[in-house]
């Protein structure tokens, strides 16, 4: 009996050796398929498609308009996108593409300003796909991880009623 488990003991010792040798090479010289592909420029393509899918334009009401933006998307050569909104409620109004490189923030489709500066930016909003909704960031500065902005309330143009001239007769 006492042989067989001195054998085992050192069995076990071996084992650990071993494997503990083994997962340091692996780390290293691993020549099995490659599970995950780094991505050669940093996209926030499918979160903004999947963002107006299940968010922003979700249901049958908005299928047109989603389908419209989203051809749009595919059209434009952009990586990144910003989905501008009306204000903190999160109502969508138009789809930007963005440049993290230049800062440049230029309107693809949709009601809004041509072009979005760094001074007009009011909040900025990251999308969170497993709770499908928007949430404020607290960052001052623009990134490639922001997905959405609001602009300041007064850049809104607003309609006024027309008055009727009077007629001087």
């Amino acid at each position: 009996l006492s042989p067989s488990r001195s054998s085992s003991r050192n069995g076990e010792k071996d084992w650990e050796n071993a494997s503990t040798t083994s997962s340091v090479t692996s780390n290293t010289e691993y020549t099995g398929p490659r599970l995950y592909k780094e991505p050669s420029a940093k996209s926030n393509k499918h979160i903004i498609q999947n963002a107006l899918a299940h968010c922003c334009l979700a249901g049958r009401v908005n299928e047109g308009q989603k389908n419209k933006i989203l051809e749009e998307m595919e059209k434009s050569e952009a990586n990144n996108f910003l989905v501008l909104f009306r204000d903190s409620g999160c109502q969508f109004r138009s789809l930007y593409t963005y440049c993290p490189e230049t800062q440049e923030i230029n309107k693809l489709t949709g009601i809004g300003p041509k072009s979005i500066t760094r001074k007009m930016i009011d909040g900025l909003y990251k999308y969170n796909s497993d709770k499908k909704q928007f949430s404020q960031i607290p960052a001052k500065t623009m990134s490639a991880s922001v997905d959405a902005v609001t602009i300041h309330n007064h850049l809104w143009q607003t309609k006024k009623p027309a008055t009727p001239k009077k007629v001087v007769g």
